[in-house]
């Protein structure tokens, strides 16, 4: 089944539906790769920080090697993680991620996060009362050194992820390659609608990540909401012979978002796949973005103190 894409502003086609990688476990992502690219996925999303890109790479080889795909028929996404965003640090830390997906270069690559966290080894350096270290490394420095990967052509395009409106338009301001992409959370509990809009005012392409709420995250209570056990979703559902998770899929394809659906299953990403035979009436789509409450999954509450926490603003 061919994926419909969008095309970004340098002309590469970015296909609307692609497999996530985070959360998945060891010795899972490998075969997920394989199984999502034999069903016709044709855009993976990865990041340094879910400590899996050599498993992604190990699946991408599998395939390179069968000759089901070239280099050239698949988009691949990964993101700089807060401990390289110092300018010396962005094009070791895109090596490492070649290196990892063994590819020589990548079609998309994020700022993961506005927030620069301490440099050095550590992932998530601390200091001794469990407080994580920040380090004053203005994005838009970190920005100006991913410019230069586009330059050497590490880079096909580069984007945001988890930035707000007012740290976005900061970036704009300063670029001489403009981000593409803007990669966030989004689903019916969080449908994003002031940030969608004006990140497509903006000309970049919006990208929902946990489109199915992150029900998996790792500090998830059984308290907090969960949109996929909403009970108005399941007759939308029915009536289309579907299920609830192709129903959230399909709402994020049409409001003109790209949809990032993590699964190690394989009938399961292949069901993830199958939202483009049946759509969503307008009447549905308003009940659907009804839902918003607004609730964020991925918060990361515990590093609010950081000035460039991007929940700071409203969107």
């Amino acid at each position: 089944m061919a994926v419909p894409s969008v095309q970004l502003p340098s002309g590469a086609k970015m296909p609307v539906l692609g497999l996530g990688t985070w959360k998945s476990k060891p010795g899972e992502v490998t075969e997920a790769v394989k199984a999502a690219i034999d069903a016709g996925y044709r855009h993976i999303d990865c990041a340094f920080v879910y400590g899996n890109e050599n498993e992604v790479g190990a699946g991408l080889k599998a395939k390179f090697d069968e000759g089901v795909i070239k280099r050239e028929d698949i988009f691949i996404t990964s993101k700089i993680w807060n401990t390289f965003h110092h300018p010396d640090d962005v094009e070791g830390a895109v090596r490492k991620s070649l290196t990892g997906l063994g590819v020589d270069y990548l079609d998309l690559y994020l700022i993961h996060w506005p927030m620069a966290y301490k440099r050095g080894p550590e992932m998530f350096p601390k200091d001794a009362d469990g407080k994580f270290i920040r380090e004053e490394i203005p994005f838009t420095d970190t920005w100006k050194a991913l410019e230069a990967c586009v330059e050497d052509g590490l880079l096909k395009n580069i984007g945001l992820s988890n930035f707000n409106s007012k740290q976005i338009q900061a970036v704009i301001d300063i670029a001489k390659v403009k981000p593409s992409v803007l990669q966030v959370e989004c689903h019916p509990y969080l449908n994003q609608k002031q940030l969608l809009q004006f990140a497509q005012e903006k000309g970049l392409v919006f990208t929902a990540y946990s489109p199915l709420g992150s029900p998996d995250r790792p500090w998830a209570k059984p308290e907090d909401p969960s949109i996929m056990e909403d009970p108005k979703l399941k007759p939308i559902a029915d009536k289309y012979g579907k299920s609830v998770a192709q129903v959230l899929i399909r709402w994020g394809v049409q409001r003109d978002t790209i949809v990032i659906p993590k699964s190690v299953t394989p009938a399961r990403i292949r069901q993830n796949l199958d939202v483009f035979d049946f759509a969503l009436t307008d009447e549905e789509m308003v009940v659907i973005d009804g839902f918003n409450i607004p609730y964020r999954a991925c918060h990361l509450d515990w590093v609010n103190f950081m000035p460039d926490w991007p929940f700071h603003e409203p969107f």
